[in-house]
């Protein structure tokens, strides 16, 4: 894993952030603006999502997004680097960092423990992976739901933590068991010290709420104007509390266009 000198990052969410939102012409105008000045001032690219490997190639295609430098996928359970030959080779060490956290318990141990919980579905292969293992379930018994993982989880004394959200695509239930403490915050965390950056070089942008704990770990921070108003006032809380405001901008523009200017508020281009 070569990590060379980096010193501008942008680090950002695709869908709802990155990703131009349906229909928006300004989205798509102020992408190709976007992707040129990364260029001219050198950024380092990194995309932080909970799509896998495929479905962010997929989306690079798509919606003609710059080609990132590294991506850190699968929720936070993959980090991947960009070679010279434009493929993604996984970041091995962090594989290794992985291991130690699971141990011996892998994530087809974690699938036969959970097969009595009829509440779970298990999701499609493709969105499995070798630290990540993702199931569907009714979004109106989320919370039911996240809680009876969470007692076997705790009771059994397994690894793994777990992410319970809703798919704003089609209102689907969704819980991701990962590594204990693993998230898009820790893989970031974990490459900006692997890279030797300091956490100030560095600038996230995100919309939801599986973003925030990147959002409150400590880079500077962009907001785009389509996140809830509830996440926007957590974010700026605790922000606030940290007289530490200078390092958040709350964008007025929604998603491609936020990030956009909030790239331009902090300096990187």
């Amino acid at each position: 894993m070569k990590v060379h000198h980096v010193s501008k990052v942008l680090a950002t969410d695709l869908d709802g952030t990155l990703i131009p939102l349906k229909d928006n012409a300004e989205n798509k105008g102020d992408l190709i603006q976007l992707e040129r000045a990364l260029r001219e001032n050198n950024v380092t690219l990194t995309f932080v999502t909970g799509r896998h490997l495929e479905s962010v190639q997929d989306a690079i295609e798509r919606y003609a997004l710059p080609t990132p430098d590294w991506v850190i996928c699968d929720v936070g359970t993959s980090i991947y680097q960009r070679t010279d030959d434009d493929s993604f080779q996984i970041a091995q060490p962090y594989v290794d960092h992985l291991q130690s956290i699971v141990g011996e318990v892998s994530t087809s141990r974690l699938r036969e423990e959970f097969a009595s919980l009829e509440s779970l579905r298990v999701q499609e292969e493709e969105k499995q992976g070798p630290f990540k293992l993702s199931f569907y379930c009714d979004a109106k018994r989320l919370h039911e739901v996240h809680d009876a993982v969470l007692d076997q989880l705790t009771h059994r004394r397994l690894p793994y933590s777990l992410i319970s959200s809703v798919d704003p695509f089609n209102g689907d239930g969704l819980i991701d068991l990962l590594p204990t403490d693993v998230s898009k915050a820790h893989a970031l965390q974990w490459w900006t010290d692997h890279a030797g950056m300091d956490n100030r070089q560095l600038v996230f942008s995100g919309d939801s709420g599986n973003d925030l704990a990147a959002m409150t770990a400590g880079y500077r921070t962009i907001v785009v104007g389509n996140a809830s108003a509830e996440l926007m006032e957590t974010v700026h809380q605790h922000y606030e509390a940290r007289m530490q405001l200078d390092r958040l901008y709350l964008a007025e523009k929604t998603a491609t266009s936020g990030v956009l200017a909030g790239c331009r508020h902090f300096g990187l281009i």
